[in-house]
């Protein structure tokens, strides 16, 4: 069966994936509300609580929200998809980094790529701390009696949130959207009564309120900018997660449901404070009715725990790209669903972001804290993405003067909120910048390590076509058996395991499947186009199989699917038989600093193997040992 178009979907179909966009992009951006409007006031230098103030931060969020989501996101950013998918990865993917002489720009716009990535695994940290505190400290108002208990609570909810991962996201994904639906209803409707008390407050629709808050506070205007920011953190999610649901379905969820009710949320929150300015502490939580409190604070921890957890999968998803693309080592992945290939689970990247979450907790101990932290992961990644998505036009045809037109509009405000929130950095900015660092630092020394123990893997290998030749005027042995090895794409070299035992042995089991793995800077392959056969000699097979950057590669499935004449390949009756390498040091022309070999060869040592991987039984491995100088 074709996949449904999900970029002009039927009119049925387009209703329920705009549902589904609201539980899964929006649940970041959604519960900003929370937060952010009062630490525009509350989260910087001391700012007055002034009707001119009120409304040039509402006019500041209102145009931000316009500018970066509208018009940037919806209408510039998600043009630049690769085969339907979007997010950092996807989109350094476009520029070829495995190519062998990569010009210049390609190579630095990659490296800028995969650091903005590896930021988003501070974001995947922030956003489920943030926005779980923030939402239950709504009991403090409640009652001050319960304030104690928000963080031993907060804790306990993310324990949760992260213990359940392994189960999947399948059947609580479908409650997302529904939940998400009632929460902005819920926010917008209590904004649209804050808004009817006092309507004074629907002036900050006009950008000249924000124009002129920014240059009559100067430096305290500017620095105002850095919490503003905090109304479109969720910028990013949206592009990400473009491939689940398409371009159409996000951009009617957010006109038609996400931004009418944001507006009126924050209009409302201003419409309070300009009714009473001592209600800045808590302007959101204050609009709701003393009835509907306590519910309001359970819908915002399951609209928080939803945002979280879009954000933990979106960093699943991330890790799992970037294993398949060969920026990071092979990890154990586990699918979650048998119908949705995006239903992941990965256990060593959930228990480090549990535990780095709950830190996080403990350490700021409040949403006001966290704000510090958080936004300068997302305000760098927003800059690059702009500059990425400029320079993929560029190639694809775009007249440059259009893209001129677009870099003035945009790159000013990204940097604008990029410089403002840098200032942040000494009250907790610099946790996302060392993560982001940390991750990037191993991606490189990966990348690098990898490259180059293939390339004296190489020196180790023999043609294939000598190892053809010999098959063919039977200098070889060849007991009986059926063996699978595994060798790079491209290229004319015998795996390194199958070069080791024709040269080294002088034998090779009677029949031979050398299969060689592509997987393709694109999303999907279809199946029409993942498979190539071809006889290379009397017992001697080769199996190219591509697959995109989103699929998972299972090797029992795919040789059921490969049908060579005269060749059983019957699982029960194969082995495996693959090379495992052991990195040593050089004793001369060593290629790789000495924190760099020790760095590469713990993850290394500790990367999944390559048969566990594809879903390969242990029982059905030989490996054959290797050394290899570094």
């Amino acid at each position: 069966m074709a996949e449904p178009d999900l970029h002009d979907p039927p009119r049925g179909r387009l209703a329920a994936l705009s549902l589904a966009a609201l539980g899964i992009v929006y649940g970041d951006i959604g519960t900003s509300p929370l937060y952010a409007f009062k630490e525009s006031f509350l989260g910087g230098p001391p700012l007055a609580t002034s009707d001119a103030h009120i409304l040039g931060v509402l006019s500041l969020i209102f145009w931000s929200l316009t500018i970066v989501i509208s018009l940037k996101y919806l209408s510039l950013v998600m043009r630049a998809d690769n085969g339907g998918e979007g997010g950092i990865i996807a989109l350094v993917s476009l520029f070829k980094p495995d190519s062998v002489r990569p010009d210049t720009l390609s190579a630095g716009l990659v490296l800028l790529g995969l650091f903005g990535a590896a930021l988003l695994y501070g974001d995947g940290t922030i956003t489920p701390a943030i926005s779980v505190l923030s939402a239950l400290e709504g009991l403090e108002i409640a009652t001050p009696l319960l304030k104690p208990y928000i963080v031993p609570a907060s804790v306990a909810i993310l324990i949760g949130l992260f213990a359940i991962q392994r189960r999947g996201t399948g059947t609580i994904g479908r409650l997302f959207g529904p939940v998400m639906l009632i929460w902005f209803v819920a926010i917008g409707s209590f904004g649209l009564a804050g808004i009817w008390q006092h309507p004074d407050v629907l002036r900050a629709l006009s950008p000249h309120w924000g124009v002129t808050f920014l240059f009559s506070n100067g430096w305290t205007g500017f620095l105002v900018l850095g919490t503003v920011f905090l109304a479109v953190t969720g910028g990013e999610t949206l592009y990400a997660d473009m491939g689940h649901f398409g371009r159409r379905p996000i951009q009617v969820a957010w006109f038609g449901i996400v931004l009418p009710c944001l507006v009126l949320s924050y209009f409302g929150q201003g419409a309070l404070v300009l009714s009473n300015t001592s209600e800045i502490s808590h302007p959101f939580y204050h609009l709701a009715p003393g009835w509907a409190l306590y519910p309001l604070v359970a819908l915002a921890t399951l609209a928080a725990i939803i945002a979280s957890q879009a954000v933990i999968s979106g960093v699943f998803s991330l890790t799992s790209q970037a294993i398949n693309l060969n920026f990071l080592p092979r990890m154990e992945v586990i699918h979650t669903s048998r119908d949705a290939f995006g239903q992941i689970y990965i256990p060593l990247v959930n228990w480090i972001l549990m535990i780095a979450t709950i830190a996080l907790v403990l350490a700021f101990r409040s949403s006001g804290s966290l704000a510090a932290a958080y936004g300068v992961a997302i305000s760098t990644d927003m800059v690059i993405t702009t500059l990425l998505v400029l320079v993929i036009l560029r190639r694809w045809g775009w007249h440059p003067l259009a893209l001129a037109a677009l870099a003035l509009v945009f790159l000013p405000l990204d940097l604008a909120f990029f410089a403002s929130n840098l200032v942040k950095i000494p009250a907790g900015g610099w946790y996302p910048l060392v993560a982001g660092a940390f991750i990037f630092t191993l991606t490189i020394t990966w990348r690098r390590g990898h490259r180059l123990q293939n390339e004296r893997l190489s020196d180790t290998r023999i043609p294939i076509s000598e190892i053809s030749a010999s098959l063919a005027q039977k200098e070889i042995t060849r007991p009986p058996g059926a063996a699978v090895f595994f060798a790079p794409m491209g290229g004319d070299l015998a795996p390194a395991a199958l070069s080791h035992l024709a040269d080294r042995i002088g034998a090779v089991p009677a029949t031979l499947l050398v299969v060689s793995i592509d997987i393709r800077h694109q999303p999907y392959v279809p199946a029409a186009e993942r498979i190539e056969k071809t006889v290379l000699a009397p017992g001697l097979y080769h199996l190219r199989a591509a697959y995109g950057f989103m699929q998972p590669v299972n090797m029992p499935v795919l040789l059921g699917l490969s049908k060579f004449e005269g060749l059983d390949l019957d699982e029960s009756k194969l082995t495996y038989i693959v090379s495992r390498e052991t990195l040593v040091a050089a004793r001369r022309g060593r290629i790789l600093p000495d924190w760099q070999e020790h760095v590469y060869g713990f993850l290394n040592r500790n990367a999944l193997r390559r048969t566990d991987s594809v879903g390969i039984p242990p029982d059905k491995v030989i490996e054959i040992g290797l050394e290899i100088e570094v």
